[in-house]
């Protein structure tokens, strides 16, 4: 369920982060009050988290060009 991310601009991938911070915190205190239909949601937020970030590091190093 990885999400494509090759073609995403620097806007747009600082929005999309900010979008999967605020699920994610929704979701661990759906967690903490036990009503969560999948949990393994939680890991899968938190690796597009860590692969935007990625993307954002790259703009701001000149690996990847906008």
């Amino acid at each position: 369920m990885k999400n494509r991310f090759k073609e995403i601009s620097r806007a747009e991938a600082v929005a999309k982060v900010a979008e999967l911070k605020t699920s994610f915190m929704e979701l661990r205190f759906k967690l903490v009050l036990g009503h969560v239909e999948n949990p393994l949601e939680k890991r899968n937020i938190r690796r597009q988290i860590a692969r935007l970030n990625t993307i954002i590091t790259e703009f701001d190093q000149g690996i990847r060009k906008a």
